[in-house]
């Protein structure tokens, strides 16, 4: 193969690649959930901030946060029942 060709075929497989990047749900809230404990790869940063739509990172973050702190409201609610107060 020439290095034209060479080139030509890399640059037919780029973006068949980049598709692939595009993080699903399940990744979607993975990365939120690491991002909130502070564990996140760089590579999935990197994927995210490149190939991710922020729309979906903000509303399952929002949503995460929603049932931290009703998870947090229902504990409490048991403990201080079962305390007798």
């Amino acid at each position: 193969m020439t290095d034209e060709n060479i080139e030509k075929h890399n640059t037919e497989q780029k973006p068949s690649e980049e598709v692939k990047k595009t993080p699903g749900p399940l990744q979607v809230i993975g990365s939120v959930l690491a991002a909130m404990v502070g564990i996140q790869t760089e590579d999935n940063r990197e994927r995210d901030f490149t190939s991710g739509q922020i729309g979906n990172y903000i509303f399952v973050g929002i949503i995460v946060v929603i049932i931290f702190i009703f998870t947090l409201i229902s504990i409490v609610n048991n403990i201080i029942e079962d305390a007798g107060m």
